[in-house]
């Protein structure tokens, strides 16, 4: 058995322990893992995840960070990276680290409607409830699939742009 074979059972074996509902035995675990991978992006990442699933987000931004900084994810795990990581510096009060982690994953991901309500929620924690609500507006434009929101995509996206438009 190669040590990539060895890492990839563990780290599976961790992501199980998680999924059936044992966290603190998965946390336990991947903190092992992610001692003895510290550069491995996945690693940090399902690391930071059950520290999340457990309530200790504060534990988790560095694993995050980690995942971030490291090369080895992609696509869907980079994408919850941005979410997980800006929805944490979020509730644990780091707006602006919020707001520029979120953005940072829109580059990325500029359509995902998650990212942006995420986003929309940082954005009011900073004061910029017209960006957040216009955020907002945009992604239920976007992403809804009411009839009648569809209908009026176009208008609501048009006043999602300036909610203090009035006609005279």
């Amino acid at each position: 058995m190669n040590g990539d074979h060895e890492w990839g059972a563990a780290l599976a074996e961790a992501v199980r322990l998680r999924e059936q509902g044992q966290p603190e035995q998965a946390r336990e675990r991947l903190l092992e893992l992610a001692e003895e991978y510290p550069r491995s992006a996945e690693v940090a990442y399902q690391t930071a995840w059950v520290h999340d699933v457990l309530g200790l987000e504060a534990g988790a931004v560095p694993f995050y960070e980690r995942a971030l900084s490291v090369p080895g994810l992609a696509g869907e795990d980079r994408h919850g990276v941005f979410l997980g990581l800006g929805s944490t510096y979020r509730i644990l009060g780091r707006y602006e680290e919020a707001l520029r982690t979120l953005r940072r994953g829109l580059d990325e991901f500029p359509d995902d409607a998650a990212l942006q309500a995420f986003l929309a929620m940082a954005l009011y924690n900073t004061g910029d409830s017209r960006e957040a609500v216009g955020t907002l507006l945009r992604v239920l434009a976007s992403s809804s699939a009411d009839r009648r929101v569809r209908e009026y995509r176009r208008a609501i996206e048009h006043y999602a742009d300036d909610l203090d438009a009035v006609e005279q």
